[in-house]
């Protein structure tokens, strides 16, 4: 994305070639970030095999060493055009022009040759995207998770959970992965348990010197998927009256673990918003169900069900005084 430390290098390296002597402290404002990660984006430019001269001095500054050729970046129509739907169909809506994402993606349709850029760029002036309410995690939590995973370092997190408790953990950070809009960490805990923690809520990360060994053959998205219907306080049983195979195009990944059951099936999971679980969940499926376990479910699809109710019986006239 965007504000990876990958990116900012490259929009580091951008300013460096188009400024050459900036200082350091020119580009941590041209970046919007600390002295620190300049020389840090600098560090990822030289690991890329791109000499980038530091010079002391009143005419010192950073530059680009000589006989320096960057390859060209070749597109298609398709890949700009899949490029730039992708950045509208961003859960934050279309970017402002002067954000990195912006500012990049209009100089990749400026860059581009007219008959392979022209869609394209017409689709990136003429269309419009809302965004959605879906939270979009702080860009310099995400790069630091990131580069703990990279790295496989062990990382202090600090945390708020949607109902507002905070809590301080060391965990081992596997991966980051993105799922219908929102971000999460897969991690295992200092307990040994395997955790799914969003990263909007992280508040705070403090990468230690203790190393991390995530599992080998690691298939983040599967283990992500089977673990976000586990490890909730409350449990959850909900049996339907149709196999499994019809009932599990309906059923979320945070929902459980849908097992069948002869002609019928059931779904094993947790929460700890029974709320939500029964009406933006199982009041979606347009299945018959009845909840074997859960007391707090239960008592939640009740309370939806006498809302739902109350809001279309009909009500007995009031009588008219004389």
């Amino acid at each position: 994305m965007a504000d990876s430390p990958t990116a900012r290098a490259l929009v580091a390296l951008d300013v460096i070639q188009s400024h050459p002597g900036v200082t350091a402290t020119d580009l941590a404002d041209r970046l919007g970030v600390t002295e620190r990660a300049v020389r840090r984006y600098v560090e990822i430019l030289r690991d890329a095999d791109i000499p980038v001269v530091s010079l002391r001095g009143r005419y010192g500054g950073y530059r680009i060493g000589r006989s320096v050729r960057l390859p060209p970046v070749v597109f298609t129509g398709p890949e700009a055009l899949g490029l730039v739907m992708a950045v509208l169909d961003s859960p934050t809506g279309a970017p402002q022009a002067d954000s990195l994402v912006g500012s990049g993606v209009t100089k990749l349709v400026r860059a581009l040759p007219e008959s392979v850029g022209r869609p394209a760029a017409l689709l990136w002036q003429h269309t419009a995207a809302a965004p959605t309410d879906v939270p979009r995690p702080d860009p310099a939590t995400t790069s630091a998770l990131v580069e703990a995973v990279a790295t496989a370092h062990r990382v202090r997190l600090s945390y708020r959970t949607g109902q507002g408790h905070e809590w301080t953990n060391e965990v081992d950070p596997w991966a980051v992965v993105v799922r219908y809009g929102l971000w999460y960490l897969l991690c295992r805990n200092s307990s040994g348990d395997i955790r799914t923690y969003r990263i909007d809520r992280v508040l705070s990360v403090e990468q230690l010197s203790d190393r991390s060994t995530p599992p080998e053959d690691l298939d983040a998205i599967a283990v992500l998927e089977q673990n976000l219907g586990q490890g909730w306080p409350l449990s959850t049983r909900v049996r339907f009256r149709a196999p499994a195979d019809a009932v599990r195009p309906w059923i979320r990944s945070a929902m459980g673990m849908l097992e069948p059951d002869g002609d019928e099936c059931v779904l094993i999971g947790s929460t700890n918003n029974p709320q939500m679980y029964a009406g933006e969940w199982l009041a979606q499926i347009p299945l018959n169900f009845f909840v074997e376990g859960g007391d707090e479910l239960r008592a939640a699809v009740l309370a939806l069900a006498a809302r739902l109710n109350a809001s279309v019986v009909a009500t007995e006239p009031k009588p008219t005084i004389p």
